[in-house]
């Protein structure tokens, strides 16, 4: 009677098994949006898409990798999903942007020594620009190729190159630029210029099998919009970042000059 019972059971469970879909999403480390410490990931990108995939009832795997190499995992299937990404040309050759489901952030410019306070677009000339290697920011800046830009894989990376002064300046957005200077204890400062930002999305590799799942991400997306919780998890990671210490104030007359 047991032995029939526990059988019974089983055969119970098998479907909801067999409706649980193994998702692969390339994530590189980028406080607050995405953050990898050894084998836990969080932040605000990924919180946002535990949550879709509980709706769905998706196995989520994250595989840590540097943008760049994220890219590349989308443009070969080798991830299903990335978390953020702007839409570019280029990109959307490779993924399906399925869904714009987190905030826009401006784009802020970094700098140590009040030579490299940037008020217009103009002052970069002649400046070397610290970039997230693989990343964009903004039409006009990502096309400039009379810019001088060097490239790292981390904005830390960028950070701790910018108090060496080994760049001039570092272009990053609002939340990753302020968590990473405020978490590394970094000493420098924010320029009056900023570029607004677009809504980030939810990507998808045309080469993977959940393209078929587009609508049902969008419909748990904007189901979830609809709860409080996903504007607390906003909320959450935008503390302590919006009551920034004096030298990381950014100046409320911004001139965005694309």
């Amino acid at each position: 009677m047991r032995l029939c019972l526990l059988a019974s059971l089983l055969l119970l469970a098998l479907p909801s098994l067999a409706d649980t879909q193994r998702v692969v999403v390339g994530v590189n480390n980028a406080p607050p949006y995405r953050i990898v410490e050894g084998n836990h990931f969080g932040g605000l990108y990924i919180d946002i898409f535990n949550e879709i995939g509980r709706q769905l009832h998706w196995d989520i795997t994250y595989k840590e990798a540097p943008f760049r190499r994220v890219l590349w995992l989308m443009e070969n299937g080798r991830a299903d999903f990335m978390l953020g990404p702007l839409k570019t040309d280029e990109r959307n050759g490779y993924m399906d942007f399925v869904v714009q489901a987190f905030p826009a952030e401006r784009r802020l410019f970094f700098f140590r020594d009040p030579e490299n306070r940037i008020t217009r677009y103009a002052d970069l000339k002649g400046k070397t620009i610290g970039v997230l290697r693989g990343s964009s920011y903004f039409p006009r800046f990502d096309d400039d190729d009379s810019l001088v830009k060097i490239a790292a894989t981390r904005y830390e990376n960028l950070m701790r190159m910018l108090a060496q002064r080994h760049v001039d300046v570092v272009i990053a957005p609002e939340l990753v630029g302020l968590y990473t200077v405020e978490h590394f204890d970094i000493d420098v400062s924010v320029s009056p210029y900023t570029v607004d930002g677009k809504a980030s999305w939810i990507a998808i590799s045309r080469k993977s099998p959940l393209m078929m799942q587009a609508d049902a991400i969008r419909d748990a997306m904007d189901t979830f919009r609809q709860t409080p919780r996903y504007h607390n998890l906003i909320q959450k990671y935008r503390t302590g970042v919006i009551d920034a210490p004096a030298l990381l104030q950014v100046n409320n007359q911004t001139r965005v000059d694309q």
